[in-house]
């Protein structure tokens, strides 16, 4: 029997702050089964040990990656359980010799979350200066599903006319905008409706938010 051909998303994490939305979404990734290529900017490493307290490094990323999956939005360890990252392959940042920065490099497609704006300049203008922006430059070129999670406010003209340009590109412009309509009670609720909508829109199914059904006051607790 011919063993399954491996398409993974790419996961590519930039500066902005909200490192919480990209655990989020590799564990959706993962629970429905979907392989995962991570990318980690430079940046985002500042952020991750920011907002978590890990220091994000190349030689020992499972353990560091199994670390920050296992947080809570609220910076908690050991609030989810993670299983083997058998499913997950790394690639540096600076590594552009990888296997997503060809497009004969079989992938899904790639969500970049968070999206800082600087980011988004990048992806927008074509610089391809680091692996992930080259990454999401042959996403577009290979007509491949493109999410950008922009996580900044407010939004300048420049940033704004950016993001246009990856609309017409193609690409999926997704603010990280929480909602409020699923009866959110935690901050990991919040981050997980936006990391649902981002599965969402990659087509991916998951269960990170309780859906709109149409009953006003539906998501409230009864009396």
């Amino acid at each position: 029997m011919t063993e399954r051909k491996r398409t993974p998303w790419v996961v590519g994490v930039s500066g902005a702050s909200g490192t919480p939305y990209a655990a989020s979404v590799i564990r959706g990734l993962l629970a429905a089964g979907e392989p995962v290529d991570l990318v980690v900017s430079r940046a985002s490493r500042l952020t991750l040990l920011d907002e978590t307290g890990i220091a994000f490094r190349d030689a020992h990323w499972r353990d560091d990656l199994a670390e920050w999956l296992a947080r809570g939005a609220d910076g908690k360890p050991g609030t989810f359980e993670v299983s083997a990252l058998d499913d997950v392959r790394y690639w540096g940042a600076g590594d552009l010799a990888a296997g997503p920065s060809s497009g004969s490099y079989p992938v899904k497609g790639m969500l970049i979350v968070p999206a800082s704006t600087a980011c988004v300049a990048g992806v927008a203008l074509g610089l391809s200066k680091d692996l992930l922006q080259r990454v999401a430059s042959v996403t577009l070129k290979e007509r491949r599903r493109l999410v950008v999670a922009v996580r900044e406010t407010p939004l300048n003209g420049q940033t704004l006319r950016h993001l246009v340009a990856l609309d017409e590109a193609g690409a999926v412009v997704l603010p990280a905008s929480p909602a409020f309509y699923a009866g959110a009670t935690h901050i990991q609720d919040l981050v997980d409706f936006v990391a649902g909508r981002v599965l969402d829109a990659a087509g991916v199914p998951h269960g990170l938010y309780r859906r709109w059904e149409g009953e006003l006051g539906s998501a409230r607790p009864r009396a």
